[in-house]
């Protein structure tokens, strides 16, 4: 089985919490979407599909209709950052202002490997509780480790 992660914000504490499932239950479901909290085992909770990438990385966009990859010609949002290019001429300023960029559509399908959510309704019991925190090793393990 392919493993999905999912990636679940919380804007009201600006936290992010991670979860790997071995099912993909949001298959064939559209960035934008709401998604019950039941169906990944967090009970009273409710969550919007966000965004998303394949298992080469690329990001899922909105206006792509499908699950399939393109190459559109892109501006400076989801999959492309513009950026200025370098001359060797100080007075000369060049700017990417679109490029065309590959993407992936906006349903999620088998090749998508991760599905960001944020969160819409709270449930009963927090996040922080659901997910524990991850203790961090001391310094000293981490040199240890390293030699």
């Amino acid at each position: 089985m392919v493993e999905l992660r999912v990636t679940i914000s919380d804007p009201k504490t600006g936290k992010s919490y991670n979860k790997v499932m071995t099912d993909n239950i949001f298959l064939n479901r559209k960035l934008g979407e709401s998604v019950n909290g039941n169906l990944i085992g967090l009970d009273g909770y409710e969550f919007k599909i966000t965004g998303g990438s394949d298992s080469a990385g690329f990001p899922m966009r909105k206006e792509i209709q499908g699950f399939g990859r393109k190459k559109p010609l892109l501006s400076d949002s989801t999959g492309f950052n513009a950026k200025k290019k370098r001359t060797k001429h100080k007075a000369q300023h060049h700017y990417y202002l679109a490029k065309r960029k590959t993407v992936r559509g906006n349903t999620v399908s088998d090749a998508t490997a991760q599905v960001n959510l944020s969160v819409v309704k709270h449930g009963g019991q927090a996040l922080d509780a659901i997910f524990p925190k991850k203790e961090e090793k001391p310094a000293e393990a981490k040199a240890e480790v390293a030699s």
